[in-house]
């Protein structure tokens, strides 16, 4: 699965992203730093990760979630709450994600010729 968000993506760890690829999608690059450096201050883009000294993550832990992340995390605590778990567990996500249905990850599931109702019933059932 990672390999494939890398393909469709880019290197999320740090590699070079197609810009022109982006451009034709309608994403500025130099818009979106812009809108990063304004809101996390200049260079926020260029900095590694930074963790106390307990190794808990101190940097970019206020970054929103997008629309689509949220329905995904909303339509996970539904799948939860309807099985009657005591915690959202990552088969209630991938449900979430299943059942958003628009996102990366169910595009990505649906490119690899998964059926999403099959594996939508495989997951229900080993949780």
């Amino acid at each position: 699965m990672r390999a494939e968000i890398v393909r469709v993506r880019g290197d999320l760890t740090g590699g070079e992203i197609d810009a022109e690829a982006l451009e034709s999608i309608g994403i500025d690059l130099s818009a979106v730093r812009e809108k990063v450096e304004g809101v996390f201050g200049p260079g926020a883009l260029d900095r590694a990760p930074q963790r106390d000294r307990r190794g808990v993550l101190v940097s970019g832990w206020r970054v929103p979630f997008g629309p689509r992340a949220k329905k995904v995390l909303e339509l996970s605590l539904r799948e939860a709450l309807a099985m009657k778990s005591r915690s959202i567990r990552d088969g209630h996500i991938l449900l979430g994600v299943i059942r958003e249905g628009e996102g990366l990850g169910a595009r990505i599931l649906a490119d690899a010729g998964i059926d999403l109702s099959e594996l939508r019933e495989e997951v229900k059932s080993g949780l």
